[in-house]
């Protein structure tokens, strides 16, 4: 079968269903068939004088356990994204964690069907995979408490579809980093979370020891964690382990720090489904949560919980940063992603950032511009 082919004709249909006209392309992939070993993948990219990172939070298109009736969107998730793409498309590298696996078939791994209270178990038709192509994203994380849904046949099948789209990955243990390369930037990434099957977010010093070898090797370090509290009473960042139901979710200020520290140039967190503050630490941005994004029934768009920030940061080629924004958009069950003229996120972030943080070297405008503070 000609996969490519497939995956063609897969993204036309897309942007098809969806009667808009997408932004500008990025080149396709360059793909080396011949035999001789490769060090990385190679995304093109136009040349750019500065690196610009898109980066989102939690993704979950609907879940196909246990019926595709039950917990799949009406138009099959082609139109989740297409208020966004043009934010996504314009970027170098566009970020996302995938909250649940890409896989058609399978059962749950069995601990958790053990649960006292009803799992949340999230199994994407491995066909979306192409939805998150033709919006863009090129890197994502598989680091989450979703990760190992469906044991290793999510985590295999997931790996698979994302290789099969080119999309850069990483954050399963069998996946811990990725290196890649965008118009001559040398691209680091690695994916951390306290759950099974993924790199540890609780090992800091082996996450260090991760991060200084990719800075060891690349131009530009990129590290996303999965972590924290879940729910509207998880706002504010703690300077301290986090508990949630027993489980230690991360000391995150820490981690983001000592990520920093190792050589990390932008730091990306999600996790608690609502978003927090961010700071700049030694001339490097950590966002301690985008929240949610694109998230279809299981996962509540109510109130704080419906804010999808879309933050964009322009970096030096050295990983510096240099200026930011936070653009708002606003979660629909039915609707995909949608602008939020009134700036919710944009502003809830900043006030966030105000209080949580005691230096936290930026300053965020109302409508989400993002500018350092000497």
């Amino acid at each position: 079968m000609n996969y490519r082919l497939v995956i063609y004709l897969a993204l036309i249909a897309l942007f098809s269903a969806c009667d808009h006209h997408p932004a500008k392309k990025r080149p396709a992939l360059v793909v080396d068939d011949s035999p001789k070993e490769l060090k990385s993948d190679t995304i093109s990219s136009a040349k750019d004088s500065l690196i610009t990172i898109a980066a989102v939070g939690d993704i979950m298109l609907g879940t196909s356990y246990p019926a595709d009736s039950i917990g799949l969107p009406p138009d099959d998730a082609k139109c989740t994204f297409k208020y966004v793409i043009k934010d996504l498309k314009d970027a170098d590298i566009a970020f996302a964690n995938l909250e649940g696996v890409l896989l058609d078939t399978g059962a749950p791994v069995n601990y958790k069907l053990k649960f006292k209270h009803a799992p949340y178990l999230f199994r994407m038709p491995e066909r979306y995979g192409s939805v998150l192509k033709a919006a863009g994203f090129n890197l994502i994380s598989v680091g989450n408490n979703h990760s190992n849904d469906f044991d290793l046949a999510g985590r295999k099948s997931t790996a698979k579809v994302l290789d099969s789209l080119r999309i850069a990955f990483a954050g399963f243990r069998s996946h811990p980093l990725k290196e890649f390369t965008v118009n001559g930037v040398k691209y680091g990434f690695c994916a951390f979370s306290p759950n099974a099957q993924t790199v540890s977010l609780l090992n800091i010093k082996h996450a260090q020891k991760i991060i200084s070898k990719l800075k060891a090797n690349n131009d530009v370090v990129i590290v996303s964690f999965h972590g924290g509290g879940e729910g509207v009473g998880y706002e504010h960042v703690k300077d301290s382990v986090e508990l949630f139901k027993g489980e230690n979710r991360g000391d995150l200020v820490q981690f983001s720090h000592a990520a920093v520290d190792a050589g990390a140039d932008l730091v990306i967190g999600h996790g608690p489904h609502v978003a927090r503050a961010m700071e700049l630490y030694k001339g490097r941005l950590i966002a301690y949560s985008l929240g949610n994004f694109a998230t279809y029934k299981g996962v509540s768009v109510s109130g704080i919980c419906g804010l999808a920030p879309l933050l964009k940061v322009k970096l030096n080629k050295m990983g510096e940063f240099v200026t930011g924004q936070i653009k708002s958009y606003r979660q629909d069950h039915f609707a995909g992603v949608k602008p939020d003229t009134l700036f919710r996120a944009s502003r809830r972030i900043k006030a966030l950032s105000e209080t949580d943080i005691l230096q936290p070297g930026i300053s965020i405008s109302d409508t989400g511009a993002i500018t350092r503070v000497q």
